[in-house]
């Protein structure tokens, strides 16, 4: 390998299904190598698995986009962070806010959702059912089953619905230009401060009226941290549990025999969904950090100030965890793999993804047992530039 820096991200892919070639290549030759980035910065890539998960799970570096040196992986500059957007804090300032919502998506809580959830991907079905075949996945489906789910996890009236899945959807297709995503997020914004105004007078039994009667009314948390913590719920719980749905169907149509073995023992499911996971990681940019004293990674000094991306997608391929890591198989036992991150940051929301995408796929073959793609998978447009990867859309047929 040359001595010239990559620059990233890269977005080209040989294949749809596997992250691109070079970052395979640096996880051999150079798993922690520096790159170049569209902001003019250069940072630490991380390809390796072992890496990855030091570096997530490591106090030493920080996850504050304020900190001198952090990485911007974008041309413009980064939005200033919102006060309560403790996904961007350290320490014990983000586990003050992480223990206020920990309780909202604990094993028992979110298990008691599954009814919730059958509903919402019923209901889907039910109108691509009587829509009639062809039906397009991501509008019909993909994107809809995380925003109801949401909606009622965080008590939106169910008259309100479309409205804001509206804005939702607007917001995560790559299709909205600036002026509808500005008009999305106004309208937003708008109507979490009146769904906490309504909770505030009248509170039921959803998360933002818990938040507001245990941690608002109590002054624990102020009234626009309440909704900057709402804001992060459906950036987080939406994007990527939408395009990880479309992008697994899509795989799993693309694997027929590890489908067919799945509709004659669903409870080869929940491995089918973990290895998705790896296989498919959709977060493509990864987690970025900021070295707050020196470390060594993988035998690279890294210094103070200087900034790394963990690669979550190439470290779910490294070969020493898993085995013949490009071939997917529903029963290899991939839990420990890094999709929703490693460490302090780790998705809170997993269980209830992993809820969400096993209730999916699974009431979709079960109705629609002929399911195929109506169109040649090479026509299937993927978001290769987006922050999360995944098929803009996905036409099928039964």
């Amino acid at each position: 390998m040359t001595d010239a820096r990559l620059a990233f991200p890269v977005s080209e892919r040989a294949c749809p299904f596997d992250p691109p070639r070079e970052y395979a290549r640096l996880r051999l030759e150079r798993p922690v190598s520096r790159v170049d980035l569209p902001s003019g910065q250069w940072a630490w890539l991380l390809t390796r698995h072992q890496d990855v998960r030091a570096v997530l799970d490591d106090p030493r570096f920080s996850s504050d986009m304020s900190r001198p040196g952090f990485p911007n992986l974008y041309a413009k500059p980064v939005e200033p962070v919102l006060k309560g957007t403790f996904i961007r804090m350290d320490g014990e300032e983000h586990a003050h806010y992480r223990r206020m919502l920990t309780g909202e998506f604990s094993v028992k809580r979110v298990e008691a959702m599954r009814p919730a959830v059958e509903a919402v991907v019923d209901g889907c079905l039910d109108r691509i059912e009587a829509s009639g075949s062809p039906a397009e996945l991501v509008r019909d489906l993909a994107l809809p089953v995380p925003s109801r789910v949401i909606c009622g996890m965080l008590g939106v009236p169910h008259e309100d619905h479309a409205t804001f899945g509206g804005y939702l959807q607007t917001l995560f297709d790559a299709k909205s230009d600036r002026e509808q995503i500005g008009a999305a997020k106004t309208g937003l914004a708008a109507y979490l401060d009146r769904l906490v105004t309504d909770k505030e007078r009248e509170p039921g039994d959803d998360l933002i009226s818990r938040l507001v009667t245990e941690q608002v009314l109590p002054g624990r948390l102020s009234r626009q941290e309440l909704i900057t913590i709402s804001w992060m719920l459906l950036a987080a719980g939406h994007e990527t549990t939408a395009h990880m749905i479309g992008l697994g169907v899509l795989t799993l149509l693309e694997h027929p025999d590890q489908l067919a073995a799945i509709k004659a023992d669903p409870k080869l499911m929940a491995g089918a969904v973990e290895e998705l996971l790896r296989h498919q990681t959709v977060m493509q940019l990864g987690m970025t950090r900021v070295a707050v004293a020196d470390a060594e990674v993988g035998g690279q000094l890294i210094r103070a100030g200087e900034g790394v991306i963990a690669l979550l997608a190439v470290a779910n391929r490294d070969g020493e965890v898993f085995p013949d890591p490009d071939r997917f198989d529903i029963r290899r036992g991939a839990r420990n793999h890094v999709a929703f991150g490693y460490g302090p940051h780790q998705c809170l929301g997993h269980t209830l993804a992993r809820l969400e995408l096993q209730v999916a796929f699974t009431r979709l073959f079960e109705r629609f047992p002929g399911l195929r793609l109506a169109t040649p998978v090479e026509r299937i447009p993927f978001r290769y530039d987006a922050i999360v990867y995944g098929v803009q859309e996905l036409p099928v047929t039964w």
